[in-house]
């Protein structure tokens, strides 16, 4: 029977359509074979790219040569641009904003057939440190408001580009959806007197049907109101407001656990394509209190159509509870 289920922090609501339901094995679909051609993220391809902005790399190597292990680049054809003043216009009773702003691209390693789910957890590592040392020095400019770290992975999912990277994109303004978190965190707080993410961490503890893997440190579950089939939130079970104040242990154990579900993802469902990103308090920002940095991954196995488009509403046909035991159950 169908169910609709309530996000206790933003306030939507999804539907799980069991009448339409489709068993995990039903979204496995047959590989497609790549097609070599060039590409210039792999090592010997530098100058292709614009200059580096930052890169893991031996001391005796030269920038915008071969040897790194992590490449950081601008994005050829930015999204946003750092060398545009921001200035706030107005168009009768619209506003807009100059396009001021960052986006980069993280190149995650120089192995070209590599991903995230199939790199060694210590070259996964490496990527969130670069995800760190970007983050905070980006916020090093008063006139960001936000970073938002998150990555494209497949066709379906908006990547262009095989080789596996991800992505940073800072903007003048706080994202709408992270705005719409904290808001309800804070109006969360303000009833309870407690960060409703570590109560959500509590309550999938208690009930154990949802998760899907857990380390010292952190927790991935499917969560209760899932957008999507096999929808996946990875948070820090200890309250952590700000990503960028991360520290080694925690590096080490969020690597481990990002990887690990990814790779069940991929053994899974035969390599889904997927998008996940870190929604995170920021160093200037409110909210320490009640908000929790977290990274939710979504693979994209369905697609919105009118319904969802007109109503604001997601079908998700999957159960959470079962896409969670699906992924719990993986040997890797």
């Amino acid at each position: 029977m169908p169910e609709l289920r309530k996000d206790i922090i933003t306030k939507s609501w999804v539907i799980i359509s069991t009448e339409r339901s489709k068993r995990p094995h039903d979204f496995v679909k047959p590989q497609v074979e790549k097609v070599s051609k060039f590409c210039p993220f792999d090592p010997g391809n530098e100058s292709t790219t614009p200059p580096e902005i930052m890169a893991f790399r031996p001391a005796n190597t030269a920038p915008n040569s071969p040897g790194w292990w992590i490449r950081v680049v601008p994005n050829k054809f930015p999204a946003l641009d750092p060398k545009i003043q921001p200035v706030r216009l107005g168009h009768g009773i619209y506003d807009s904003m100059s396009g001021f702003g960052a986006h980069e691209i993280v190149i995650e390693t120089p192995d070209h057939n590599a991903t995230l789910a199939t790199l060694d957890y210590k070259q996964v590592q490496e990527v969130i440190w670069a995800y760190v040392e970007r983050y905070n020095e980006i916020f090093k400019d008063p006139n960001i408001k936000y970073v938002l770290i998150f990555k494209n992975y497949g066709a379906d999912a908006g990547a262009s580009l095989e080789h596996s990277h991800s992505q940073i994109i800072a903007t003048p303004i706080l994202p709408s959806l992270v705005l719409q978190e904290m808001e309800g965190s804070k109006e969360y707080y303000g009833f309870r007197e407690r960060c409703v993410y570590c109560d959500i961490i509590q309550e999938e503890k208690m009930e154990n049907t949802r998760i899907i893997e857990e380390n010292d440190d952190f927790l991935a579950f499917a969560p209760y109101a899932s957008r999507a089939p096999f929808e996946t939130w990875i948070l820090p079970k200890v309250h952590q407001y700000n990503f960028g104040e991360i520290d080694e242990p925690h590096v080490k154990n969020f690597a481990a656990i990002l990887k690990n579900v990814l790779l069940k993802m991929k053994m899974a469902l035969d390599d889904p394509p997927y998008n996940f990103m870190i929604h995170t308090g920021t160093p200037r920002g409110d909210g320490k209190e009640y908000y929790h940095w977290h990274l939710e991954i979504v693979p994209r196995l369905t697609k919105l159509a009118g319904f969802e488009w007109g109503s604001g509403f997601y079908i998700n046909p999957t159960l959470p509870e079962e896409a969670a035991k699906y992924l719990r159950d993986v040997k890797i």
